[in-house]
């Protein structure tokens, strides 16, 4: 028997996805394999609540912990069973992420290809494995998916205001911001890399998306110790129909509107302190960054392979 943890939030994602939470441990205790897996199942009451219950399910030496919400959900819990680089043997066994994707965009497990409805993600982990995956460093802020600046953080800055939740209020951000946005100059630094660029924006991806299936970075790897940094054109206003259609194809990266650079560490230098996000979640983050990746710094349930 192996001890699993749920960290359920209550309030990500819309209301339907609210209220069908409500009904998700008596789900867990139909679905999950008995002679598998022994649950426990936790709500939280209040923002970072998630970070400080995964903390305590891995010093108790669970052997997963499974976020319940969307990115926020899944970047706190992830926060609260890395060990640290410090901390960290090689080949240690620590407890493993797992993910029923019950957010907004949820990137993160759309990038490791698990089922949006939550009796199939929990079949998953009855038929899953712990992989090793990386994840990012932004002035020391973990990101799992992706971070960064310029538009897409106004977005995640105004959609995180908003009273509802889908991606319609997404898009209606993004037409209502995207004619009125000034592009800024970027200067990054590292692994090689000494580039200057007038951006629309910058992600620094470690998935391959944002959520909902927008690719932003299509080649992105969370297992190659490296991140790809996209940087979008100050002109890309002008092939905006293009780019969006580019975006969910997986083409993005083809289109001359963008640029992309691949490190494992790296300095961006902006012209002032503005927004930044984490995982689609919005921050305050100093005028320059240090982002890098940490190799196989996290272990996560992913679907069996053989």
């Amino acid at each position: 028997m192996k001890n699993i943890a749920f960290i359920i939030n209550p309030i990500s994602g819309s209301k339907e996805t609210q209220n069908a939470k409500r009904k998700l441990p008596k789900l867990i205790m139909q679905t999950l394999d008995s002679e598998q897996w022994l649950p426990n199942i936790t709500f939280t009451e209040y923002a970072g609540h998630a970070v400080e219950l995964a903390k305590q399910y891995a010093r108790m030496g669970f052997d997963a912990v499974v976020a319940v919400g969307g990115d926020g959900t899944v970047n706190e819990v992830a926060r609260g069973i890395v060990k640290g680089e410090r901390g960290k043997v090689k080949g240690e066994r620590s407890t493993a992420l797992g993910i029923i994707p019950m957010g907004s965009g949820n990137g993160f497990a759309r990038h490791l290809g698990i089922p949006i409805r939550p009796q199939k993600a929990l079949e998953m982990i009855n038929h899953s494995e712990p992989i090793s995956v990386d994840y990012g460093l932004a002035n020391g802020r973990l990101f799992v998916s992706t971070c960064g600046t310029g538009f897409d953080a106004l977005i995640a800055d105004h959609f995180a205001c908003s009273n509802k939740r889908g991606f319609s209020t997404y898009l209606q951000n993004i037409i209502h911001d995207a004619f009125s946005y000034q592009a800024q100059t970027y200067h990054i630094v590292g692994d090689g890399l000494d580039v200057t660029h007038k951006a629309f924006l910058i992600t620094f991806a470690n998935a391959n998306q944002w959520g909902y299936e927008a690719l932003i970075a299509p080649k992105a790897s969370i297992q190659d110790g490296k991140m790809d940094i996209m940087m979008m054109s100050s002109h890309a206003l002008l092939g905006s129909a293009s780019l969006a259609l580019r975006l969910f194809a997986g083409s993005i990266d083809d289109s001359h509107f963008m640029d992309t650079l691949r490190a494992r560490e790296v300095t961006l230098f902006r012209e002032e302190a503005a927004p930044f996000h984490i995982d689609g979640d919005p921050v305050e983050m100093e005028k320059d960054i240090h982002i890098r990746i940490v190799e196989d710094g996290l272990r996560v349930l992913a679907e069996k392979r053989f």
